[in-house]
């Protein structure tokens, strides 16, 4: 599961900046931490520092060799690289509503009345959660995931309930 992305580096010392894609980045950043990465020639990284800048996240990695990258152009090196957690090592999420975003993709997505509208296949984070349904012979859809809108989600059936409102699907 992707729990970030590495961004432009930041001074000369070799750190990066880091698009957070996680719910607890000082846990999953913290220092020691290993990540696996997108593309996968690019890891393992461990995190060797970790520290808030302005709102931003600024990480000091290790490559797979063990060495910290300590410049401006081995940091860029790593840029666009997403950071990954494998899924068996995700906590249960408490609350039966929240699902992470492995769990939604590949789930059938049907009308109320059991028609087919398509399949997930992504879940954007524009301010909002959004549902991309691939349909059949149509441009993909963004579907808002609020109950409103998606109100059954059934990981055992394998499918989302959409009740789109009035003029979601000729978008």
């Amino acid at each position: 599961m992707v729990v970030g992305r590495i961004g432009r580096p930041h001074g000369v010392r070799g750190q990066v900046t880091v698009e957070v894609r996680t719910d607890d980045p000082d846990l999953r950043f913290a220092p020691g931490a290993t990540l696996l990465t997108e593309p996968a020639s690019r890891g393992p990284l461990t995190v060797a520092g970790m520290r808030w800048h302005s709102g931003t996240l600024l990480l000091t990695l290790a490559g797979p060799d063990g060495e910290v990258v300590v410049d401006r152009e081995g940091a860029d090196a790593l840029r666009n690289t997403q950071l990954l957690v494998p899924v068996e090592e995700l906590p249960e999420l408490d609350d039966p509503d929240s699902f992470y975003d492995h769990q939604l993709v590949g789930l059938a997505a049907v009308l109320p009345d059991g028609t087919p509208l398509g399949e997930v296949t992504g879940v954007r984070h524009e301010g909002t959660e959004l549902l991309v349904v691939r349909r059949p012979g149509a441009a993909d859809l963004l579907v808002p995931f609020v109950s409103a809108i998606v109100p059954t989600v059934d990981l055992a059936g394998g499918r989302v309930v959409v009740d789109p409102p009035e003029g979601l699907l000729d978008l």
